[in-house]
């Protein structure tokens, strides 16, 4: 890859506070991109990624949105395209990874990561296809699990909206072929700081990797970027398994 061979173009990264979303909204900047980094409350969080892309050269600015408001989504886009004239690029990336016994889970839990992942992805795809449609080289990037594909206790929520967002993917690839290439990333056993009520999930101690440690939120971000690229015009509807060998298919 070029070192800018995004120059120009305008990507919105949702859920890109911390972990793998700031990571992919750094790397999106570091092409040339100017990048919108999205997160639901947390502006302290989002400004820190902001502040970090101007200090090394990029543009950036702060979306705060919940991508299951609606309403909150056509706020940013209107923000975004007002700052930067257009949208090139929508990394789909905002979830929630919570674990919880079917038994246990209540109806509104389920709801809730369903809605964060689907929902929000049908969102915020919907605000931005207009300008995406405009653009000559759209990328749309969904970030799937590892989990989705090998299963896991305790994560039916998260499992089946993960699962979900790989039909939507290759949806939204036939239904905009030859305008916007739509793609998903799914990372697996990745080192992430977790929050005190997000501990390690369980199905992390018994699945190892072949390559002999785990992945970084910059190994996703370097193939995000890669797809978000003119070096992948090629490439649509297609699942990528960023894993280091802990499942193979």
């Amino acid at each position: 890859m070029s070192d800018r061979e995004l120059a120009g173009r305008v990507a919105v990264v949702t859920g890109a506070g911390r972990n793998i979303g700031s990571s992919i909204a750094a790397s999106l900047a570091a092409a040339g991109a100017a990048v919108v980094v999205n997160t639901r409350s947390n502006e302290a969080e989002a400004r820190r990624v902001v502040g970090d892309i101007e200090a090394s050269g990029g543009t950036a600015m702060v979306a705060i949105a919940d991508v299951v408001d609606a309403s909150a989504v056509e706020c940013m886009v209107d923000a975004v395209v007002s700052r930067f004239g257009g949208i090139d690029i929508l990394v789909n990336n905002a979830a929630m990874r919570m674990e919880r016994a079917l038994a246990a889970m209540t109806l509104e839990e389920w709801h809730k990561v369903v809605a964060v992942v689907l929902d929000g992805a049908f969102i915020c795809t919907k605000a931005c296809l207009p300008y995406l449609q405009k653009s000559d080289a759209a990328a749309i990037i969904n970030i799937g699990g590892l989990s989705a594909h090998i299963g896991a206790a305790h994560r039916a929520h998260v499992i089946t909206a993960k699962a979900g967002l790989i039909g939507f993917t290759r949806a939204l690839a036939h239904e905009f072929a030859g305008q916007v290439r739509v793609n998903m990333v799914t990372p697996g056993l990745i080192d992430t700081s977790r929050s005190p009520d997000q501990p390690e999930p369980q199905h992390h101690s018994f699945t190892k990797t072949l390559v002999g440690r785990r992945g970084t939120p910059k190994d996703i971000a370097e193939m995000v970027r890669f797809l978000a690229g003119p070096h992948a015009g090629f490439i649509t509807g297609q699942n990528h398994q960023l894993n280091g060998g802990a499942h193979l298919r």
